[in-house]
């Protein structure tokens, strides 16, 4: 069982306009989902934004709902939305729930980046 610790989120632009870095530290998970949430929702959308997931040692299934709902929330605002730096404990959850096959997922920011 995992303790479920603080999650700090930290907003950045990236090193292309119109690029926005979240760089999430700690599980994402659902003590912490409505804090993610918020924090992604209070920020201008981006024309491209990057959730840099690599200091997340652990992701439930709501994290992965709130990942899923923040990528819809992208699409209806004409937003491009990677995920980058997945750990692979992590990627095992995006695997199982075939969220990979929809979200673009890069080994880290700078591949992302390239991608805009």
């Amino acid at each position: 069982m995992h303790n479920d610790g603080p999650i700090v989120i930290d907003s950045h632009q990236g090193s292309n306009p119109g690029t926005r870095i979240f760089r999430i530290t700690g599980p994402l998970t659902l003590s912490n989902v409505f804090g993610f949430q918020n924090a992604l929702r209070n920020v201008d959308v981006p024309a491209l934004a990057i959730l840099d997931l690599t200091s997340v040692p652990y992701m439930d299934s709501a994290g992965m709902g709130a990942v899923v709902n923040y990528y819809t929330h992208c699409q209806r605002k004409g937003t491009r939305m990677i995920v980058a730096g997945v750990n692979s404990r992590a990627r095992e959850l995006f695997v199982l729930t075939k969220v990979h096959t929809i979200i673009p997922m890069t080994a880290s920011i700078a591949e992302a980046e390239a991608l805009s």
